[in-house]
């Protein structure tokens, strides 16, 4: 069974991408997932990740705290900087923009541990830079979608801050006190959670889609180049960004896909939930689960296969082993 829940897990591009292109179709059938679905949805998710957290895990700031140090910095100044950039560069409609810029200020994505995992980096340091993120989003991802958003439109940074708290750092600090408090509790529910995660994540961007879908099909290939821009642009430049900051190559693999992936189920509540007169905003954060999942598991598969051939050009040819177990007087 917890194979076959892996197995689920682990194809989560695939029922977002999927289930999306069914929502193009036919929108009813994920449509009528909105309103405060979504945010209580988003907050099982998060719940789900609480339940993963020890106190000790806190603890791995102080072990590693250069190495998350940059990749906090990453998250929060090239993915909102770049965001912001695409969304003036390529001229998006003012909704597409505001949603744009939203999932770029968002923490890191928690698929981001999975894909870490996958590629063979620093999973540690995945898990702690994730977290530090997550809760600083609080603060950050309010301040910096009002700074840059407000271009656009007028943003309601104190109320952002609101749905925040209670979307993100509730549950999480609800499910760490689970975690220490019902122990048996959480290992029964703890191998189900990542596959409701990702249940509820197709939900949420499947019914976006639906919602906005002749917005979609308008501004196609403008806003899907926007979107696959941003998260390659975040894998690409935490990559170099941490490598400048002498980093190590599996470190810096790892920052590169914390920066690259973020957490577009929280950006897509957010916009339904403070940009409702901007339906559309909530689009870019749904194809943005999409996206930065499938480059993701591209990267994570490339540098899996890097690090495999590899290992396979250092092994010693069989031929060349036996010959050097040869006695010397043959």
């Amino acid at each position: 069974m917890r194979r076959w829940v892996s197995l689920l897990t682990n194809l989560f591009p695939v029922w977002v991408l999927l289930a999306g292109a069914v929502a193009l179709v036919r929108p009813a059938w994920f449509t009528w997932f909105s309103g405060p679905w979504i945010p209580w949805g988003l907050g099982i998710i998060m719940l789900g990740m609480g339940l993963t957290l020890r106190v000790e895990d806190f603890r791995g700031v102080l072990r590693m705290p250069w190495a998350v140090a940059v990749g906090f910095a990453g998250q929060y100044l090239i993915m909102p900087l770049l965001g912001w950039t695409l969304a003036r560069a390529l001229q998006l409609e003012t909704p597409l923009a505001v949603g744009l810029i939203l999932v770029s200020c968002c923490p890191g994505g928690t698929a981001s541990n999975v894909v870490t995992f996958l590629a063979g980096a620093n999973v540690p340091l995945s898990v702690v830079m994730t977290m530090c993120s997550t809760f600083a989003a609080v603060g950050m991802t309010p301040v910096l979608t009002a700074w840059l958003a407000g271009h656009y439109v007028p943003v309601d940074a104190w109320g952002l801050f609101r749905s925040t708290l209670v979307i993100v750092l509730m549950p999480l600090l609800a499910g760490l006190a689970l975690h220490h408090g019902a122990p048996r509790l959480v290992q029964a529910v703890l191998p189900a959670a990542p596959l409701v995660s990702v249940a509820v994540i197709t939900l949420i961007c499947a019914s976006i889609i639906g919602g906005s879908a002749e917005v979609l099909l308008g501004s196609g290939l403008r806003l899907l180049a926007a979107v696959a821009l941003l998260h390659a642009g975040g894998f690409a430049l935490g990559y170099g960004f941490a490598r400048l900051w002498r980093l190590g190559v599996r470190d810096a693999r790892t920052v590169s896909i914390e920066v690259g992936m973020q957490n577009s189920g929280l950006g897509a509540a957010l916009a339904r939930e403070h940009f409702a007169t901007l339906p559309a905003a909530a689009l870019p954060c749904a194809l943005s689960a999409t996206m930065h999942s499938v480059i993701g598991s591209l990267l994570a598969g490339y540098w899996r296969w890097r690090a495999f051939a590899s290992a396979q050009t250092a092994r010693p040819h069989p031929e060349a082993l036996r010959a050097s177990k040869r006695p010397e007087s043959e």
